[in-house]
Order: C-alpha cells, then structure tokens, then sequence
C-alpha cells in the first residue's frame, strides 16, 4: 500500500494515534497542525486522503475544504472531516463543502481505518482485487 494521507489535526494526541493508526496499516502520513500548513502541504503533496479536523486554529476544517475543492490542484483529494462536532448539521456541512465522508470523534482505530479504505476503494474499485487482477 503507497497512499499517503494528509492529517490535518491541531490536538498532538489525536494527530499522533492518527498517525500511528494509518502507518500501522501502510500508509504513508504527513500531519498539519493548523489549517493554513494543511493547505500548503495539501497542494505541495497531493496526497491520496485529507483527515481534517473541523477545529482548527485560524481556518476552519469547513473553510479548508472549500478551498481544496475549489483548487483545480487539489479538487479531487478524497476528504475525510474528523470532528468532535457530531451533530446532524455539521455533518451535512462538511458534506456540503465538499468532504467525501464524516467521522465523529473520538473513533475506534478501526473505524478510521475502515472510513479510509471505504474511501479508497469508491475512487479505485480494483483496490479490493488482488494484485494480478488489478488494471486488466
């Protein structure tokens, strides 16, 4: 697996379970504290995902990704909004802006990862096919 995600998480705590989570099944991760840095590193890296809280320091994780979708750069980044906002209606702004998926914290490592590859696999449906099957 060589897909690398972009954590965009201003809590040192959750960005590093975060992290470690995803690294322990593959991926490559890179973490932003703030949203202004998650953006850069989202244009200067284009990762594969974007885990991005909606809390953040400065520009809201909703702004964030308005801004990545608005990128013709960074438009097709799969997003996942993170958030300790778990109410019906932040959920659909987050979906609104522009995320591909909505997880409520705190979550399970395994729901996190399960979220990912959801994701992963709606963008590449051979993910799920072995390796000799894949792009025939």
């Amino acid at each position: 697996m060589s897909e690398t995600i972009l954590v965009i998480e201003d809590d040192p705590a959750t960005a590093r379970l975060v992290e470690y989570t995803l690294s322990r099944h593959g991926y490559r991760v890179t973490t932003a504290a703030n949203g202004l840095e998650g953006i850069r590193k989202a244009q200067q890296g284009l990762p594969d995902v974007v885990i991005l809280d909606v809390m953040l320091p400065g520009i809201d994780g909703f702004e964030i990704c308005h801004r990545l979708r608005a990128d013709p750069a960074t438009k097709d980044i799969l997003i996942l909004m993170f958030s300790a906002k778990a109410q019906e209606i932040d959920r659909d702004t987050g979906l609104k802006v522009g995320a591909d998926a909505y997880l409520a914290k705190p979550a399970a490592p395994d729901a996190i990862i399960k979220t990912v590859e959801g994701l992963l696999t709606k963008r590449d449906p051979s993910r799920h096919l072995p390796e000799n099957v894949r792009g025939q």
